[in-house]
């Protein structure tokens, strides 16, 4: 145990208990920690919903980790939705020299920003969290 000299002294936060999850949504999986805000893809949810996001594949703190094989059963992620958006534009230029070839195309990539407001540890109830769990589509099913 580190004993800190400096009256009043306080922990660094990386000393802090630290819950985490590893989730699936959009065929891309994602850390997430309490409090975090990210930007998956674009889900048909409605502004300032509160959900269960995505499959939960690993749930773990700093003194044990659970693994699904391939999901963790009864753990969950409580997530709000922030908003939708468009991302960057991503411009494609095809180019073929000496043959007058020439392509110019667009893309943004529309995403749906999420703030993490709870993990759900497998076994334990989460008092007073009322969150709806969101249909899978086919694709995220895989």
């Amino acid at each position: 145990m580190l004993i800190c000299k400096v009256a009043g002294c306080h922990p660094p936060l990386h000393w802090r208990y630290v819950i985490y999850a590893i989730i699936e949504t959009g065929n891309k999986q994602y850390t997430v920690r309490p409090g975090d805000k990210l930007k998956v893809e674009r889900l048909t949810v409605q502004d300032s919903d509160r959900f269960a996001l995505g499959r939960v594949l690993a749930v773990g703190d700093d003194h044990k980790l659970n693994v699904g094989n391939p999901i963790v059963d009864g753990a969950s992620v409580v997530a709000t939705i922030i908003g939708n958006g468009l991302g960057n534009k991503v411009t494609v230029f095809k180019f073929k020299s000496k043959v007058r070839y020439s392509r110019k195309q667009g893309h943004r990539q529309p995403f749906t920003e999420v703030e993490i407001n709870s993990i759900v540890m497998p076994g334990t109830e989460e008092a007073g969290e009322s969150a709806t769990p969101r249909p899978h589509t086919k694709k995220e099913e895989v």
